[in-house]
């Protein structure tokens, strides 16, 4: 064995711990951006918002990056009193006269069902957790009792497994009838044709007439497939709230751009200002030992505002490029005007990395007149050559084509991916078959046979 001492020369880059800020703070959409604000208000005593009367000598964030007057207005919204399923569920049960640990049972079940009505534990699993958890000892019999208690309740449909159960449950619910007997048949026996919408094969396995199937079928297309969502809310489906980062108007063909944000005007707090001009420093100008808290502060509060100065000017920037890129298209909300418009164009119009594009639009919305949309809606790739006027085919476009012709379509006989392949072609739009199935499974359009109107 033996040592040696080796030297490497290498080159690199390092990020700052201002360029650090900076990125975090581009990545984050408005409402993060909120927060993050908040919280650095909340942790730095050196930062401090502006009051009206306010001198105007002071340092400040800028004031045009205040949000819009109408993005500061804000709703009153009541709380939502209306009664939740669990609550419906549980009133019903208390009416019933069931024997107090077959009671107890139902209520754990009704607490295990989704926000759907759906159950998605075995009654087996249930039993288990019913024993390991509260207590509840059940034979399989009470078990069994409990759980029919739960799936008698209104609405029909209520404890179900799955779909088909479901469905069972509410025919068998419903007054006895030829249609209602040939539907349960349907769903029993021919399940399977059903959910693929083969009628013929229905009516060929049941042996039954065509109008006696197709009133079935009705019947059947009637029942509610999520018995439990009509009552109270799913508090998942609120928090997915979208607040939009850009507010973009069309005034007279006059297009505007507003920052979407809470943000208050900050400035550095006249203490810590006093504080600074009053340290001892040394005889080099640094500040002696004793006030590195202020100076930390202090600094860190300057920085702050100059990170965040900087991170809303490189989002109004490119909002702007991308605008102007698609000024077409918010002049007049024709999605055929959408140009083809990737990162490294918004990039050359900015001045600004790809990486701070991409970071940039990233999880960030924009509120138009017509809509809300994602910054990367507005980004497309080119499909095909372009045409002698040298417009070329988006993404886009190709998506609404395909979506034109899904609607136009005879929904007896709906149009298969060959079918629309075919139909794109003679409109001019060179496109395989995988292109046409790629952009329909994208706007989440079905395939033909789940399309296709019984």
């Amino acid at each position: 064995m033996s040592q040696s001492l080796k030297m490497d020369q290498r080159i690199g880059m390092r990020l700052s711990q201002q360029q650090l800020r900076f990125v975090k703070l581009l990545e984050l959409n408005a409402p993060e951006l909120d927060e993050a604000v908040e919280r650095e208000l909340e942790d730095n005593p050196a930062l401090g918002v502006v009051e009206e009367n306010a001198p105007e000598d002071e340092e400040r964030y800028p004031s045009y990056y205040a949000p819009a007057p109408e993005a500061r207005t804000s709703t009153f919204a009541p709380a939502d009193d209306s009664e939740s399923l669990y609550d419906h569920l549980n009133a019903q049960l208390s009416e019933r006269k069931l024997p107090a640990l077959v009671e107890a049972a139902a209520r754990y079940i009704i607490g295990n069902l989704d926000s759907n009505g759906y159950l998605h534990r075995s009654l087996r699993q249930l039993t288990d957790d019913m024993a390991f958890g509260p207590g509840i000892d059940l034979s399989e019999k009470e078990a069994r009792q409990a759980l029919d208690a739960v799936r008698s309740l209104d609405p029909p449909g209520i404890g179900a497994y799955d779909l088909h159960d479901c469905l069972d449950l509410q025919l068998k619910a419903l007054p006895a009838s030829e249609e209602r007997d040939d539907a349960l048949r349907i769903i029993n026996e021919t399940y399977e044709a059903f959910t693929m919408k083969h009628k013929h094969r229905i009516i060929s396995l049941l042996k039954l007439p065509e109008e006696r199937v197709d009133r079935a079928l009705s019947l059947i297309l009637s029942l509610n497939p999520k018995p439990g969502a009509a009552l109270g809310h799913d508090p998942a489906e609120e928090s997915n709230v979208i607040i939009p980062d850009f507010i973009v108007n069309n005034e007279d063909g006059n297009i505007t751009i507003t920052l979407n944000n809470k943000i208050p005007e900050l400035r550095i707090e006249q203490s810590f200002e006093q504080a600074m001009d009053s340290l001892e420093r040394t005889a080099s100008g640094r500040p002696k030992k004793g006030s590195e808290f202020i100076v930390s502060r202090y600094n860190d509060a300057r920085d702050f505002m100059r990170v965040l100065t900087q991170r809303q000017q490189t989002m109004m920037a490119v909002m702007s490029a991308i605008v102007k890129i698609q000024k077409e298209y918010f002049l007049t909300e024709d999605v055929y005007k959408l140009r083809p418009m990737i990162i490294k164009n918004v990039a050359e119009l900015t001045g600004y990395d790809i990486s701070v594009i991409s970071r940039a639009t990233a999880n960030k919305f924009v509120s138009t007149p017509w809509g809300i949309f994602p910054l990367r809606f507005f980004f497309s790739d080119t499909i095909g050559e372009s045409d002698v006027e040298g417009n070329a085919a988006t993404n886009r476009k190709i998506e609404a084509e395909i979506a034109s012709l899904v609607e136009q379509e005879d929904k007896r006989h709906p149009l298969s991916d060959q079918k629309i392949m075919e139909e794109m072609i003679a409109r001019g739009y060179d496109v395989s078959r995988r292109t046409v199935a790629k952009y329909r499974d994208r706007q989440g359009i079905p395939v033909a046979r789940l399309r296709k109107n019984l």
